[in-house]
């Protein structure tokens, strides 16, 4: 593909709430003087957190059509109804957890949308490469692209301002309204969070984005066995990895986090979870934690591994409450466990989160993409010109 000339696009995103893209345009004009044998179609979106005329300045050209296009890059939901025929597509399409509902009656919006978009995508003979397939080598390995960090960072600073509102001390600003990582950083430095107890887990990106903001928050961080042992008096947290709170019993996968809830005050979870893994805890145990209070869940699974996200919640509307003995949502209150909840966290810093998620597209994905692929493209394909790739097979299970 070297010597032709490739066209590139980027998707106007669907869903209201996006304002985030998968390059800005100071990285199309790098791409652009980078690689000579491409050209950049931009569809005009009136949400993106960048200008069309910015984009034109950058080199792309603006036009809602892009049948010419060969490559196609969005973020999330794409609109089913436009995707084109026999194109090639870059985007989450969010169906690696899909195989827990096959053979089910479905009713949860979220999965019906899988179902139908991967429904159009054979009928249509689309390639589909799935951003979270992306990963190194062993498959299992790390992903080359994410949003994981700023989930973090904007899922923790949310859930540090629920403590505060939850305890009638005064709020900080939303991110999304001051749009600035850095300010953002001042504003977290100069709170007090008393004697705070966070247990914070997971290993990955979005961990770091919320270590990252504990630390700006001046909470120390202690090791589990100090968490676990000793009194402090300033806010801390501990951070645990999967492997550290998942042991094997008769053969079986169980979660130790029960173990360190006990005295716990703020949860925040962000780690990854597979379907096949065990829930942190179950709702039958809830009523022991007797000093958990807020649950800040960045991995966001409905029904999955934190049993109070019963349901994900918006930018506009981040908290609800649950009632530990019913595990009903309740008005937000200090009674039941106040929950964040927001499925696309990164959205509340679109600029910041899109610059980081485009510098590695054109690092880690791009020249494997128009050049030679060393694999990453390959293993990351679920669906080639319209059908299921031998790693994806399920996924006809799943749409019949």
């Amino acid at each position: 593909m070297k010597n032709k000339i490739i066209t590139l696009a980027v998707l106007r995103e669907a869903r209201i709430d996006e304002n985030r893209a998968p390059l800005s345009p100071t990285q199309i004009t790098n791409i652009l003087n980078k690689f000579s044998n491409l050209k950049i179609i931009v569809q005009p979106s009136k949400r993106r957190c960048f200008k069309d005329e910015d984009y034109l300045k950058a080199g792309a050209q603006i036009s809602d059509d892009l049948r010419s296009a060969d490559i196609i890059f969005g973020v999330k939901e794409v609109d089913i109804s436009t995707l084109i025929k026999d194109k090639t597509y870059l985007f989450f399409s969010h169906t690696s957890k899909v195989r827990q509902y096959i053979g089910q009656v479905i009713k949860d919006k979220a999965i019906i949308y899988k179902k139908e978009l991967l429904k159009e995508v054979i009928k249509k003979k689309i390639t589909l490469i799935d951003y979270e397939n992306l990963r190194d080598v062993s498959g299992e390995g790390y992903r080359y692209l994410g949003f994981g960090r700023f989930a973090g960072i904007i899922g923790t600073y949310n859930t540090l301002n629920l403590y505060l509102k939850l305890y009638k001390k005064q709020e900080l600003p939303r991110a999304f309204e001051i749009n600035n990582y850095q300010q953002i950083k001042k504003l977290i430095s100069k709170q007090n969070f008393n004697k705070l107890k966070i247990l914070l887990t997971g290993s990955g990106r979005a961990s770091k984005g919320a270590i990252e903001m504990l630390e700006h928050a001046n909470i120390k961080q202690v090791s589990i066995n100090d968490y676990l042992n000793k009194k402090y008096d300033e806010a801390i947290f501990s951070n645990i990895s999967v492997r550290e709170h998942i042991e094997k019993k008769d053969s079986k996968d169980i979660s130790k986090v029960k173990n360190y809830l006990f005295n716990t005050e703020m949860l925040i979870a962000c780690h990854y979870w597979d379907p096949k893994s065990p829930k942190l805890f179950s709702p039958k145990h809830i009523n022991e934690f007797k000093k958990l209070k807020i649950i800040g869940d960045i991995t966001c699974d409905i029904n999955g591994s934190v049993p109070t996200t019963i349901r994900s919640t918006s930018i506009a509307e981040p908290y609800y409450s649950i009632d530990i003995d019913s595990m009903k949502e309740i008005e937000l209150d200090n009674k039941g466990i106040a929950v964040m909840a927001v499925d696309n966290l990164p959205s509340e810093l679109p600029k910041d989160a899109s610059e980081e998620f485009g510098s590695s597209v054109i690092s880690e994905i791009l020249p494997y993409l128009i050049d030679k692929d060393d694999g990453r493209i390959n293993r990351a394909t679920t669906a080639l010109s319209g059908k299921f790739c031998s790693k994806f097979h399920y996924l006809n299970d799943f749409i019949n």
